[in-house]
């Protein structure tokens, strides 16, 4: 009975920690959407851009720990990853843009 009582209460305090980086998380979401639109140039709005999708990978990450549903972990690493080249893959358009 004491394995028991003490499963549930690790797990509402894991949700309860999940419930509170996802606020964390669509707080910075937020930060990264204004920062998205109002630039001012263009490599920090792709940096803007870069980050809303890591966070989003961390949300979704943060979801699939909250409801126990690992199938999503998967998807949050693949974004994350797209995210990644996509990124690498601007940069050098703009070294190579920047060049003569």
């Amino acid at each position: 009975m004491i394995g028991l009582l003490a499963s549930t209460s690790t797990a509402a305090a894991v949700d309860a920690v999940a419930n509170v980086a996802l606020l964390i998380v669509a707080a910075s979401m937020a930060c990264s959407v204004i920062r998205l639109v109002r630039g001012p140039t263009l490599p920090d709005r792709v940096v803007a851009l870069d980050l809303l999708g890591v966070l989003s990978a961390g949300a979704i990450a943060l979801y699939s720990i909250r409801t126990h549903e690992s199938t999503l972990l998967p998807v949050a690493i693949v974004m994350a990853l797209v995210m990644f080249v996509g990124t690498v893959a601007f940069a050098l358009y703009l070294e190579r843009r920047a060049r003569p």
